[in-house]
């Protein structure tokens, strides 16, 4: 069962009266509505009364409110105020520009600025590849948005989704020192979304495509690639995709099992499981079969975008057919990123033996990771609060780092190959178990080992 998280953290400022009892009855009014308490602090103290602030953990914005209101009725305790924590944070957003030189004097302002910049700005003019050595160009990456699909709020535009491209410049900045910026685009439309960046471009090193909707997401990366100097990468497909390849490298191992060997099924053909398909098939396993909402993917049937052709056309070599219970008789994987409550642990019980489920729908997976558990050998998800989470955070900042570093003009399939391994690699033998194949997002080997992989890949190809 879910638990309260940080994601729902309420501070609350109440008065109580100033009994021997206070503290209990006023924790134990938060318990006994499922609340977690994280911090107690009385912050005044008077002879009738005391001024207390609790924080605690929800499950909800409507479980924070009952937390809330189990406090108004003990008897002689008046709620003044209640923060929520996440709003808080975000108050003002979360990233700002700072000089990265000192401008004290006036010859300070002659080189940063006129007239010594023009000396800068007729270099870059002669040498257009200069930019990336004069110019923020080196370390910036663009964050670009439609709000097409934002995490799994679905279609809320660009405003709403700036917070998101806010939190992922910041993660970017965090764990690789790249310097990145949402751009927040105003429009849903494929040619006008391409021609904005393709405008915008020049003052990056990358392009980082974000929460954009499939199947449009596809198109447009692949156009921009096309058109652009500079690496572009959907991270909802490609991140997604280099973290499940090896995380499952390592459950694979925790199972003593060859890929080549495994059929995998995988639930959900948007953006992130088609990157997931295309990056697994680079392993050769034994087989790899797609479902959607209309069943087991194959080639007979008459509802296939072009996305979905591709994968029939390169999966499911056996042909078969039915839903997602019949495809999970036999796998050794199950990979989803799909829709919560799609199955039980009866369907894992299906499976062969030691399966391995990575069921990574948020906030709620395909399958209770606790029944998964009674069958499967190793279990993940995409939830912070159960062990093995499968998350962006662990590729992404890596990647563009390497990217930047190496002056790359494109990324190609053996730098995402190359990134999932070095994801894999973290964990090494004396770490690895069922309950931890992959590294933590905080741990400081991930960007580094992953920025260093997709360098040197680059180098290699020349790109």
């Amino acid at each position: 069962m879910p638990v309260p998280g940080p994601g729902y953290s309420i501070t609350i400022r109440l008065e109580a009266p100033p009994s021997a009892s206070a503290a209990g009855d006023l924790t134990g009014a938060v318990g006994r509505v499922g609340g977690v308490i994280t911090a107690f602090d009385v912050v005044e103290s008077h002879t009738d009364r005391i001024v207390v602030d609790i924080t605690c953990n929800a499950l909800s914005a409507n479980h924070a409110q009952d937390i809330q209101d189990g406090l108004a009725a003990l008897p002689g305790v008046t709620v003044r105020k209640v923060s929520d924590r996440t709003f808080l944070v975000h108050l003002g957003g979360k990233i700002e520009v700072n000089a990265k030189i000192a401008i004290r004097n006036r010859d300070d302002l002659s080189r940063a600025y006129t007239p010594g910049v023009a000396r800068v700005c007729q270099a870059i003019a002669s040498n257009p590849e200069d930019a990336r050595r004069l110019t923020i160009k080196r370390n910036t990456v663009a964050v670009v948005t439609d709000g097409s699909a934002v995490l799994g709020l679905g279609n809320i535009g660009p405003a709403a989704a700036l917070p998101v491209m806010e939190g992922k410049a910041a993660l970017f900045k965090k764990f690789a020192g790249v310097d990145a910026w949402p751009v927040c685009l105003d429009t849903q439309d494929t040619d006008e979304i391409i021609r904005a960046v393709e405008l915008i471009a020049p003052s990056y090193g990358g392009i980082n495509l974000e929460d954009i909707a499939a199947p449009r997401c596809f198109e447009i990366e692949a156009r921009l690639r096309e058109k652009l100097d500079i690496p572009v990468f959907h991270d909802d497909q490609h991140g997604t995709a280099i973290v499940v390849v090896g995380a499952l490298r390592n459950a694979l191992r925790v199972v003593n099992k060859n890929i080549e060997d495994c059929r995998i099924v995988v639930c959900g053909v948007g953006a992130a499981g088609s990157a997931i398909i295309r990056l697994l098939l680079k392993q050769q396993p034994a087989d790899v079969v797609a479902v959607d909402v209309g069943g087991v993917v194959h080639g007979g049937r008459d509802d296939l975008d072009p996305n979905r052709e591709w994968i029939a056309a390169n999966t499911n070599r056996n042909g078969l057919t039915g839903d997602l219970h019949k495809a999970l008789v036999d796998a050794d994987v199950f990979i989803g990123v799909s829709a919560p409550n799609l199955f039980g642990a009866d369907q894992v019980a299906t499976m062969t033996k030691d399966p391995i489920v990575f069921a990574l729908a948020n906030p709620d997976p395909e399958i209770d990771p606790l029944e998964a558990q009674r069958h499967a050998a190793v279990v993940a998800t995409g939830r912070s609060d159960y062990p093995n989470q499968i998350n962006n955070v662990l590729a992404f900042p890596g990647v563009f780092r390497g990217l930047l570093d190496a002056h790359a003009h494109k990324i190609t399939d053996d730098m995402l190959v190359a990134a999932a391994n070095a994801v894999a690699d973290v964990v090494d033998a004396e770490k690895l178990n069922a309950s931890f194949i992959v590294p933590s997002v905080f741990d400081p080997h991930v960007a580094p080992a992953v920025a260093e992989a997709v360098r040197a890949a680059v180098l290699q190809a020349g790109a």
